[in-house]
């Protein structure tokens, strides 16, 4: 339940317009709608200011499905992460409008549009097979109403083509910047800008990489300031705390 239902129940009941056999309808799954395969946060929005996202992976179709139609029964958006062209499909049956981002592997569901922030998150890749989390990340971004730029394949072994786009870099309000191999490119932009830089490690890399670790400590041991860093490959944990720094 949103801010604005609540307040409206309220009125209702001070009106008389509502009985009380209704209220107890309203607030029977009270504080979540328990749908069998899950128990979906029916009040997340009303406490952290977006509602509950679902994490696809692990999760069958028809589970995905059933969360999505009770999320938007409620007037929510939907945004599902780490799913596949198979569930896209299932869905856009329910919901033709239903976006699947291929390569992101996000499917986002927009009720409700949002007015986009007039700042901007920055989002940087260090090379083209770091494109999954680029996606994740600003399919996320867009879905928490942001203004969102990508500068994507400017990694440090080519720090040429960075420098042609230090100027829109340095604009953004909140940068999210990601890497694989030895984790470099975040302390390098992170020594440009004044803006906080959000560092991405990547599972991208030969054998010593350690499917990201090596990114993840280079990352956590830059000696750039205003650098924090996020899981492996969390392209929406990124995207989520960059837009949180956005709408401040």
């Amino acid at each position: 339940m949103k801010k604005a239902e609540i307040l409206d129940l309220i009125a209702q009941i001070k009106g008389g317009k509502i009985s009380d056999e209704k209220v107890v309808e309203y607030f029977a799954n009270y504080p979540f709608s328990d749908i069998g395969c899950a128990k979906v946060d029916m009040q997340r929005e009303l406490r952290s200011g977006v509602g509950e996202v679902i994490y696809g992976e692990g999760k069958s179709a028809s589970a995905i499905l059933a969360i999505a139609r009770e999320c938007v029964k409620c007037g929510n958006n939907v945004l599902i992460t780490r799913t596949n062209s198979q569930v896209a499909e299932i869905l856009q049956k329910d919901f033709p409008l239903a976006k699947f981002n291929e390569v992101g592997r996000t499917i986002s569901i927009i009720i409700n549009e949002q007015k986009l922030t007039e700042s901007y998150i920055g989002i940087i890749s260090a090379g083209t097979s770091d494109s999954y989390a680029v996606e994740e990340a600003y399919e996320t971004a867009k879905f928490l109403g942001n203004d969102v730029r990508k500068i994507t394949d400017v990694g440090v072994a080519g720090i040429n083509r960075l420098f042609l786009k230090l100027d829109e870099i340095q604009k953004a309000k909140v940068l999210i910047v990601i890497a694989g191999m030895e984790g470099a490119l975040p302390s390098v932009i992170a020594g440009l800008v004044k803006a906080p830089v959000i560092a991405v490690p990547t599972s991208v890399g030969y054998g010593a990489s350690f499917g990201g670790v090596a990114a993840l400590l280079g990352m956590l041991n830059s000696c750039a300031n205003g650098i924090s860093v996020v899981n492996i490959d969390n392209g929406y944990g990124a995207a989520y705390n960059a837009s949180i720094i956005n709408h401040l």
